[in-house]
């Protein structure tokens, strides 16, 4: 058997178990008044309408706008995508051609404290055209509640013709770093410009060289840099005064493009949660002690391979809220539902399974006549087939669930898109459990593992399962 060092076992448990503190609480500081979260937690989660409860808003075109059945559609694609762009996967939304309204149900913000549902609605209401414009000029000045200066309507030469739009971007990401030398590093947004874009940006970048060139989203510009050089590559920067939160909401609404029209509220009002929080409690508590009960069985049964298997259990679970939170940037946030909550103990077990199933053989190799490291080589290799069989039927299940009920709605016009939230919640927690049970299940418990049978004091075959003579 190939040897592992002995204090991988020490260095592996521990950054177990500090990565399973910072998924769970998070880490965060604040600025003044201003919470700044640099790693999310659980309280990060956004809930969905079961748990929390949510916003209920209908829209029309405004202004007495009559919207054809394909404009609204298109309207209700748009504010779709903003939904995903805003990693909302719990939520409802119909089209009403007869009547021009388009209905909107979606749960509140992870963060929300006053219940806003007018507020809630703006999120995804805004009409959200981006536009780039010669110079700097606004008809209007005012400041915002944290006193910072608003400019208003673009007027004498900021009014003409855009120089590029919405439309001639292709991607926009929310950035940090820094942008010039000898300043701070602050939040931006990237945005990559399509073929007709890149050509407009260089020819406008040339025609207004070491002048400025402001962006506006609707009516209000959000930036005004000068032009220091012709930029040919179509990369553009958004800078300006923005939080984490805020450079990822602008980018999300370029993504998700301008609206057909503009819509107005005709009514909103809140939705009670269906189970509420008590249903959250009284999960949260089953899957507590199931886990204690889990964790005692595993260690009375199998001894060190059970104890190592419940260190490897709490890395899963710690990996699984971390891909849920968005703890990972490169992950998409995402709604937690209760059926949510309950693939993610279903995937608990799973990862349990295969801990069984790696010291049950093991001990069947000990109890053989084989030696401690012949055993561990053995019963790890012919564990792993079983293991793996049994796991990808999982994973072939939730994709499934998650492409049928998920943001692309393959056959949710059979289902109903009352089910698409939650069902998809279901898919999503399965699929990242098993993902986290093959890493820490399989990966960091076998490495632990075969580090741990090096330390003298632990190289007894009763440990891992062996009779209590054996050697």
């Amino acid at each position: 058997m190939k040897r592992v060092p002995k204090p991988v076992f020490f260095i592996v448990a521990l950054l177990i178990l500090a990565f399973t503190y910072t998924a769970v609480f998070g880490i965060a500081y604040y600025e003044g008044d201003n919470k700044v979260t640099v790693l999310k937690g659980i309280n990060d989660i956004r809930w969905g309408i079961d748990i929390s409860g949510g916003v209920n808003a209908t829209f029309k075109p405004a202004d007495g706008y009559d919207a054809s059945a394909r404009e609204l559609k298109a309207a209700r694609a748009t504010i779709e995508q903003r939904m995903v762009s805003l990693g909302i996967t719990d939520y409802e939304i119909y089209d009403d051609s007869n009547n021009d309204r388009i209905i909107v149900r979606f749960p509140w913000k992870s963060d929300e404290k006053e219940y806003n549902a007018s507020e809630s609605v703006e999120e995804i209401a805004e009409t959200a055209e981006l536009t780039f414009r010669k110079g700097n000029s606004a008809a209007e000045q005012t400041y915002d509640k944290k006193g910072n200066l608003v400019q208003k309507t673009p007027t004498g030469e900021t009014a003409g013709e855009p120089l590029l739009t919405g439309s001639d971007v292709e991607d926009a990401q929310a950035k940090y770093g820094q942008l010039e030398q000898n300043k701070n590093a602050e939040h931006f947004v990237e945005l990559t410009l399509n073929e007709e874009g890149k050509e407009k940006f260089a020819k406008a970048t040339e025609e207004n060289l070491n002048g400025t060139i402001s962006i506006w989203m609707d009516d209000i510009m959000i930036s005004a840099p000068t032009v220091n050089s012709v930029i040919t590559d179509g990369k553009a920067v958004i800078s300006g005064s923005f939080t984490a939160s805020s450079a990822a909401a602008l980018a999300n609404k370029i993504k998700a493009g301008a609206l057909p029209f503009k819509l107005e509220t005709v009514t909103y009002g809140n939705i009670s949660p269906t189970l509420g929080q008590n249903a959250l409690l009284s999960m949260g508590w089953a899957a507590g002690i199931a886990f204690a009960l889990i964790a005692i069985i595993m260690i009375v049964f199998y001894r060190l391979p059970g104890f190592i298997a419940v260190i490897s259990l709490t890395g899963q679970m710690a990996l699984s809220i971390a891909a849920i939170s968005r703890y990972f940037p490169i992950f998409s946030s995402f709604t937690m539902t209760l059926p949510g909550i309950a693939g993610l103990i279903l995937s608990i077990g799973m990862g349990v399974d295969c801990n069984v199933i790696t010291a049950e053989r093991i001990k069947e190799e000990l109890r053989g006549g084989r030696t401690l490291d012949g055993a561990l080589e053995k019963g790890t290799k012919n564990s792993l087939a079983a293991i793996i069989d049994g796991n990808m039927t999982v994973v072939i299940v939730s994709i499934i669930l998650m492409l049928v009920f998920g943001p692309s709605n393959i056959l949710s016009f059979l289902f109903g898109a009352s089910t698409t939230g939650t069902i998809y919640a279901f898919g999503y927690t399965l699929l990242v459990g098993v993902i986290s049970n093959f890493i820490m299940g399989i990966f960091f418990s076998r490495l632990m593992l075969r580090s741990v049978a090096g330390l003298k004091p632990f190289r007894k075959a009763w440990l891992f399962g062996g009779a209590k003579n054996a050697k």
